[in-house]
């Protein structure tokens, strides 16, 4: 990619649509939506294991059956995105995913509340891979970094609301089955929105405007005479390439940390440094919507130094580097403090800077273009959804073992060295030849 060819600026006329902002800004919103769902379970857990009469293994088992289908179903639901554009994957995903989470209210069992959360994993699946692909067909290559980090921003925005949501709920309708399913109906009619209102291209859509749909047709044009079109390959051609490895690596250790973080943080609070629940809300809270704002400080710092002539690798290999520096020191740190505040506020800075790596979302169209950018896409979030998996239950293991989360925070810190390493050596300045 030529850095110093003459840039494409948006277009600034009076009759000017931003319908691509639009478009992603509701996949924040599904996004959130998404933890939210996926976080009910967590709230819900209490009550569900009076209920059911369930020990700590097998909390720990519905938990993290989750995963199993979400891991499994990326690479699918990336080709799925690839060949069926991302309307229908991202609004079927949406209409699905809110389906397991209702009918889980009618569960009589432990049994048919894991077959739920197994459903509820797989129709999760394609939604980040479909909106990597809608990142590449409406955004131009100024403009990516700001659309990978709207579409993952709602993980951290959902882990922030979704404890707040779902315990309202409960409260509300004295019922963890009566949440469920009003949180179920309620994304089910999302889907139906991202249906109404999503287009796989900029011409289909009916409110994009004649200067929008040049403006992001011309800068494709440029970006596709730049580099190979691809696409005519075996997808496995795609791994004989580092960067792809690293991609995926990158993206699992980035995934270490934050679910390590998601799934550990408020127990090791309350055990460490004494918080109640009132405080341990109040305090994720923070946490994790400091995360959100960095995340968006993150593209937009990256499309604004694109715009202003940056070359792909100078941008990505320096941002990511602060972040999982910044990330590292301050998880290291929180291991050496015993004040509360000063806990709070390395955890929100780590948060801050480690979400910066939402712009991974940016690179499947980087090195894959957009017609193949949906496979990469679900191979890249199928590492790090190998970390979901595996983290809680090595981070468990660790404390169980040595009675501390001493080694815990030393493995996160670990984790942030090595996406260190795998971030700086992706070469993000072409197009694989695949």
């Amino acid at each position: 990619m030529n850095a110093h060819a003459p840039a494409i600026h948006a277009p600034t006329t009076a009759g000017t649509s931003n319908v691509r902002w639009k478009i992603f800004l509701l996949m924040l919103f599904l996004i959130s939506i998404n933890y939210i769902d996926r976080a009910s379970l967590s709230v819900a857990m209490p009550l569900i294991a009076k209920e059911f009469n369930l020990d700590p293994a097998m909390q720990g088992l519905l938990l993290s059956s989750f995963f199993w289908t979400y891991a499994f179903m990326q690479v699918p639901g990336g080709l799925l995105a690839d060949r069926y554009k991302p309307r229908i994957v991202i609004a079927a995903a949406t209409a699905g995913w809110g389906f397991f989470q209702a009918v889980a209210a009618l569960a009589p069992n432990w049994i048919v509340l894991l077959l739920t959360r197994l459903g509820l994993g797989a129709s999760e699946a394609p939604i980040y891979p479909a909106g990597g692909k809608l990142n590449a067909i409406w955004m131009t290559q100024n403009e990516r970094a700001r659309g990978a980090t709207l579409l993952d921003g709602g993980a951290p925005l959902g882990a922030a609301l979704g404890a707040i949501v779902i315990a309202w709920l409960i409260a509300a309708f004295e019922s963890w089955r009566a949440a469920f399913v009003v949180a179920g109906v309620g994304t089910m009619l999302c889907g139906l929105w991202a249906w109404w209102y999503i287009r796989n291209t900029p011409r289909e859509h009916p409110s994009v405007s004649e200067a929008e749909a040049r403006y992001i047709e011309e800068a494709h044009a440029r970006e596709d005479a730049e580099g190979p079109t691809g696409g005519k390959g075996r997808w496995a051609d795609y791994f004989r390439f580092r960067s792809v490895w690293c991609m995926c690596l990158g993206w699992m250790f980035f995934n270490t940390v934050f679910y390590g973080l998601l799934t550990w943080m408020p127990t090791y609070l309350f055990k460490v440094h004494g918080f109640d629940i009132k405080t341990l809300g109040g305090a994720s809270f923070v946490i994790f919507f400091s995360g959100f704002v960095g995340e968006l400080v993150g593209g937009w710092i990256a499309d604004l130094w694109r715009a202003r002539g940056g070359r792909p690798n100078t941008i990505f290999r320096t941002l990511f580097g602060i972040a999982a520096v910044f990330a590292t020191v301050s998880i290291f740190s929180v291991a050496y403090v015993k004040d509360p505040i000063v806990v709070v506020a390395l955890l929100s800075t780590t948060l801050f800077f480690l979400r910066w790596c939402g712009m991974y979302w940016a690179i499947p169209s980087i090195l894959a273009g957009r017609e193949r950018s949906g496979l990469l896409g679900g191979c890249m979030n199928l590492g790090g959804n190998i970390a979901g998996i595996s983290v809680p239950i090595i981070v468990g293991l660790i404390v169980q073992a040595t009675g501390s989360y001493f080694l815990a925070l030393m493995f996160f810190a670990a984790a942030g060295v090595a996406l260190l390493a795998c971030s700086t050596a992706i070469d993000y300045s072409r197009r694989l030849p695949v």
